[in-house]
């Protein structure tokens, strides 16, 4: 008995639109292939983690992954992926074939730069260097640092932003600003103090008398919020002390 097909026959436009989903497919594969060569290659050549971002490193790095590649992927793609102009690759690539005497210095101010996350400037680099017995000066640690593009990231600046809490209705002004006292205990005065310790900020909210300048009492607190200036017991036991 013959067996039928029963798949209806595929239309000129269908198999076209099929065609082109598997170029498309095809493309996106040699794409995924293409990074992840990269990637081998730069743990392979640069001894970089997998995790590497190639668009920063420098463009003499780029240009020894082109070297490597091009023969498989070909130059052009190579330049678009890792974002290296024509020209940048052709100049490192003619530097690499000149005998460079800073070879070793520049793998070291690489090495030193990539351990200290990036955030050496020349200085602190020349000074690594001479603890590593590499003798070259601050003018040609700047240049080296230029050629391979090693910049140091600069922090981003935090806009300032106060919150100025619930607003109360402002407190009579008794004192006027008339900070002298004939007696112990006439008038007392507070603020809030902050410190910066290892263990994070501390605020200090003392007590003083007028009179004579003298801490009636004083508490310490993590939140500068209003039990640091209440008067708690201890300001009553030092005032009929005092008196």
């Amino acid at each position: 008995m013959k067996r039928r097909n029963l798949s209806p026959p595929v239309s000129a436009p269908q198999l076209a639109e099929l065609e082109r989903q598997l170029e498309t497919l095809q493309r996106q594969v040699r794409q995924l292939q293409l990074e992840r060569d990269l990637l081998e290659k730069a743990t392979e050549i640069l001894k970089k983690g997998l995790g590497v971002d190639l668009q920063l490193l420098a463009n003499r790095e780029k240009t020894l992954l082109i070297d490597a590649l091009k023969e498989h992927y070909g130059v052009p793609a190579l330049l678009a992926q890792l974002g290296l102009p024509r020209s940048s690759y052709f100049y490192h690539r003619a530097r690499v074939k000149v005998a460079d005497k800073y070879v070793d210095a520049r793998r070291a101010i690489t090495e030193i730069f990539e351990t200290n996350h990036r955030c050496y400037g020349y200085r602190r680099l020349q000074a690594s260097l001479s603890r590593h017995h590499v003798t070259i000066s601050e003018k040609v640690v700047q240049r080296l640092m230029k050629q391979e593009s090693l910049v140091v990231a600069k922090p981003k600046r935090r806009r300032y932003a106060s919150y100025l809490g619930e607003i109360s209705p402002a407190p009579e002004n008794i004192i006027n600003r008339d900070f002298q006292a004939d007696a112990p205990n006439e008038k007392w005065l507070t603020d809030i103090t902050e410190f910066h310790i290892p263990a994070g900020k501390v605020y200090l909210s003392p007590i003083i008398d007028c009179f004579d300048g003298m801490v009636v009492s004083w508490t310490l607190g993590t939140s500068p919020d209003a039990e640091l200036g209440r008067v708690n017991t201890n300001c009553q036991i030092e005032a009929d002390r005092r008196n």
